[in-house]
């Protein structure tokens, strides 16, 4: 999971360049699944979480190595004016399910 913080007023734009981006994760192996969550609001930002199920760990790492993730996170400077702080990488382990 991904964590971001989103600069008030910045919602619309920041859901509409997940929607438009390509992620290239359809072809890569070990991917699962991918969602955006939209969280809680304050007034210093709105926190969404993006949220991907990987077969094992290796196969994230795999990912994080690959030409599919160069090119998915190609331009990501581009949206810092989005956030009212930097996302945080939080990693988790299935446990039941």
């Amino acid at each position: 999971m991904n964590r971001f913080p989103v600069a008030p007023g910045k919602e619309n734009e920041f859901e509409a360049v997940w929607r438009s981006r390509d992620s290239h994760l359809e072809d890569v192996p070990g991917f699962k699944s991918f969602r955006l969550l939209r969280g809680p609001s304050d007034d210093a930002a709105t926190l969404y979480s993006t949220h991907t199920v990987w077969e094992s760990r290796d196969a994230f790492d795999a990912w994080t190595r690959s030409e599919a993730f160069r090119k998915a996170h190609a331009g990501a400077g581009d949206t810092k004016h989005l956030y009212a702080g930097s996302p945080e990488l939080e990693l988790f382990e299935s446990v039941l399910g």
